[in-house]
């Protein structure tokens, strides 16, 4: 047991994000300059879940370097102790046992959760320990005030960029190609809007601009098609389209069972995980373009992993270690149970009790507000249909219909009549 009054434990969860070894150094320095002990616990909640004393001494000296490096020195994992009471007292008594008095825990929103549910779980238990956890997700999608980003959200982003900008500059080198490149980012599109605006993709697709509930799988497909004949028709027949993965949770479960075999889960239901969504939408779109005697290549890439440890930018280093800093400083003051954030250069604590979602239970999902000036400026900078489009007697001859036929076809893009249904060729010429 380590003999020392105030001790600080970190534990990091969920995925990689740049910047959370500056969260570490933050922690490390401020709380060791006031004579407070650090430790990190290796492997997140999974090792000390099962009782399991893996952890390392933190230290100014040891530590020195790492905010500038990617990655995480005390590694992660995505158990989560609150799914068995057992694991959840197995945390709480092994941390005691290591006289930890505090935690710090690093992560997204179910690290988050499981934040809370550890102090609550050892007050049950007639002890105490207070935390703070630091929103960590470079898909931006913790319940923050608008404007103000979790961490590792702008390198990833800068990072994403980067590679859109190179397959943009590919694609427009050999002619003839586009590449649809799946970003990163569950349940929301701050992360491929985010790439797409700043590299200036000819489209970008986020969940949050689809009408409420499922939508068909024909729906995406006209998007993008709408996208590649709007360009083939300006002499631009390549393009990039970023692609948020959370669409693929927006489209009619029906239509990926007509496609072949699915893997369910114990529930019977999809295992989105286990789909190929970027070729089937490629496989999609092609065939709707060779309709239109559109010749070109579509290559499909996943863009997600290889930004989450990458080295932080300047803005997440300084970000992150500051988020240190104040959880460090929210600690001492005695308090416990909240998420830290940083508004308008001042620390502000924002109560776990007020982020959770009332029917899940769990932290709310922060949204791309579809209103902002951002979306806005990335919506404006797109090639895609438009609601005007729709009275253009070039762009009609151009799929191959007649003006009328093709109004009607694609007015229920902009909540006008009713989506085609499977194969539907209204209007065609002969």
């Amino acid at each position: 047991m380590i003999g020392i009054k105030n001790v600080i434990a970190i534990v990091c969860g969920g995925g990689p994000a740049p910047g959370i070894n500056s969260v570490i150094s933050g922690i490390t320095n401020e709380a060791t300059r006031h004579g407070w002990e650090v430790i990190g616990i290796y492997d997140g909640f999974s090792r000390i879940g099962r009782g399991e004393k893996n952890y390392i001494r933190l230290d100014p000296k040891n530590i020195s370097r790492i905010h500038m490096q990617g990655g995480c020195i005390l590694k992660m994992s995505r158990f989560n102790p609150t799914k068995k009471e057992s694991d959840l007292r197995t945390v709480v008594e092994t941390l005691t046992e290591l006289g930890v008095t505090h935690l710090v825990t690093i992560g997204g929103d179910d690290t988050a959760y499981s934040s809370a549910a550890v102090s609550e779980y050892a007050h049950r238990m007639g002890r105490t320990i207070n935390v703070v956890h630091v929103p960590k997700t470079i898909d931006n999608d913790l319940p923050l005030p608008e404007g103000v980003p979790t961490f590792g959200f702008e390198t990833a982003r800068a990072f994403a960029t980067t590679e859109i900008e190179n397959l943009m500059e590919d694609a427009r080198t050999t002619n003839n190609r586009w590449y649809f490149t799946i970003a990163m980012g569950r349940t929301a599109g701050h992360l491929a809007l985010g790439m797409g605006r700043s590299a200036g993709a000819a489209v970008t697709l986020i969940p949050e601009e689809l009408p409420a509930g499922h939508v068909r799988l024909q729906h995406v497909v006209d998007i993008l098609t709408g996208a590649i004949v709007k360009r083939y028709l300006t002499g631009k027949n390549y393009g990039v389209a970023v692609i948020a993965e959370g669409i693929i949770e927006k489209i009619a479960p029906e239509d990926f069972e007509q496609l072949g075999e699915v893997v369910l889960d114990e529930h019977g239901h999809i295992r989105y995980s286990e789909l190929d969504f970027g070729e089937i939408l490629k496989q999609s779109v092609l065939t709707e373009v060779k309709k239109l005697g559109i010749k070109l290549t579509i290559i499909d890439k996943e863009i997600g992993y290889e930004l989450r440890c990458t080295a932080p930018i300047a803005y997440d280093i300084d970000y992150a270690r500051s988020l240190g800093y104040e959880a460090v400083k929210f600690l001492m003051r005695g308090e416990s149970g909240a998420i830290i954030s940083i508004q308008n250069s001042e620390a502000v604590p924002m109560r776990f009790e007020d982020i959770r979602d009332e029917k899940t239970g769990k932290t709310r999902v922060r949204k791309v507000n579809i209103e902002s000036v951002g979306y806005r400026i990335a919506r404006g900078s797109m090639m895609r249909l438009e609601k005007g489009d729709l009275d253009d007697p070039g762009l009609a001859n151009a799929y191959r219909m007649e003006p009328a036929a093709f109004k009607a076809r694609y007015a229920y893009l902009f909540g006008e009549g009713e989506a085609p249904s499977a194969g539907e060729k209204a209007g065609a010429k002969k």
